[in-house]
């Protein structure tokens, strides 16, 4: 036996399929938002109005000017009230930002300091320190908190960060350690950079995102969905074995792909202390960088052989250091997956840097927020 429809099921629905076609085609009219959702043109135009009235939308005028007659007033998303918090939790930094529901960042933060070896409790407390001046300026703008996502480096699930072996951590419930004012989800940082890729940068429907930081995740993006993993645990390319005689790494294992190519990997064997420096020796054709750099492009390349010939990728997105390393380390990467792939598949999936740098994180944790609220805005009453 069916059961009905409760009206205000109906409504949180409707609600959410035409705030949907606001975001996807923005600007549009009431007229041509009744056209494409199949709803009736006062129904839309009731629920146009709740949600100019709750922030979500706003209305910017005429849609043609100097039409004759009543011309329609077109909508878009309104970046005036609602917004969202993006966290992050690195080895070598602590960052965040505050994005409203246009999708423009409105304030961020970023501290550098060396979290490894501190006890969670205390690298949270900095972190609540970072998260209150930034929603003190959110709160002096106008704007009301929907949510917000904490992105750690290390494998997230059930809420759980399994293991940061980089930062010395084991089964944290990192975000019940912040009080802000909504509750707080966890995340995989290299997800959440996917995901940041996905909405605010390249956006191609598949790839895989890689996350090159002092450890090397992946976020692997399937028809502009994010791949988790039967556990929510997909994505561990930094440990990916390169050479099983290679030195050890801080998960246990010897040779994995981070002792070669990881941040701190990199630096130390082209004897430079920061990536701008390292970029600078580069440009100088410095030797012991250009090997440096080449070593860890061949390990990459292995690397992302294998995760090609399991998933059959055309795309690599390379975000973190890989960024501002692209152009010299993404021609050894290439000439190692030719070499490999060639022969099998007779092309090599295109690598491209990721568009966002050291943002993508933060921007896909306050993007995760911010497409929860556009898919289900009744669920998220503006306080």
């Amino acid at each position: 036996m069916t059961q009905p429809v409760r009206h205000d099921a109906m409504r949180a629905r409707n609600l959410g399929l035409v705030l949907g076609e606001v975001h996807r085609a923005a600007p549009l009219t009431r007229a041509a938002l009744a056209e494409l959702t199949g709803l009736t043109k006062s129904t839309v135009s009731k629920l146009v109005g709740d949600l100019v009235d709750a922030g979500f939308l706003a209305e910017t005028g005429p849609a043609r000017v100097g039409e004759r007659g009543r011309p329609g007033v077109s909508v878009v998303l309104s970046g005036a009230r609602v917004a969202s918090l993006g966290l992050e939790v690195n080895v070598d930094y602590l960052a965040g930002c505050v994005l409203d529901l246009s999708g423009t960042v409105r304030f961020s933060r970023r501290i550098e300091r060396d979290n490894r070896g501190r006890r969670p409790a205390r690298v949270l407390r900095s972190l609540q320190k970072l998260a209150d001046g930034l929603l003190a300026e959110a709160e002096a703008a106008g704007l009301s908190l929907a949510g917000a996502v904490l992105a750690v480096s290390g494998p997230v699930a059930d809420g759980v960060l399994a293991s940061a072996p980089n930062l010395g951590w084991r089964d944290v419930r990192a975000a019940d350690l912040l009080r802000l004012p909504v509750p707080v989800s966890l995340e995989n940082e290299a997800n959440l950079g996917a995901l940041g890729e996905l909405w605010f940068g390249a956006g191609s429907p598949e790839f895989l995102y890689v996350s090159g930081e002092i450890g090397i995740g992946a976020g692997l993006v399937v028809g502009s969905e994010l791949f988790r993993g039967a556990r929510g645990l997909a994505g561990e390319l930094g440990h990916v074995v390169v050479s099983s005689s290679g030195p050890g790494c801080r998960c246990g294992a010897r040779g994995c792909l981070e002792t070669y190519a990881g941040q701190e990997a990199v630096l130390t064997a082209a004897g430079v202390r920061t990536v701008e420096a390292l970029v600078r020796q580069l440009a100088a054709d410095d030797p012991r960088a250009v090997r440096a750099v080449a070593a860890a492009a061949e390990a990459l390349g292995l690397a992302l052989t294998s995760a090609v010939n399991l998933l059959d990728l055309d795309r690599i997105v390379l975000g973190g250091i890989f960024g501002p390393l692209f152009r010299w380390l993404a021609p050894a990467a290439e000439s190692v997956l030719a070499d490999r792939l060639g022969p099998l598949r007779g092309s090599v999936p295109v690598l491209a840097p990721s568009t966002l740098g050291a943002t993508a994180a933060t921007l896909g944790a306050a993007g995760t927020t911010i497409h929860r609220v556009l898919a289900d805005p009744a669920s998220f009453p503006v306080r």
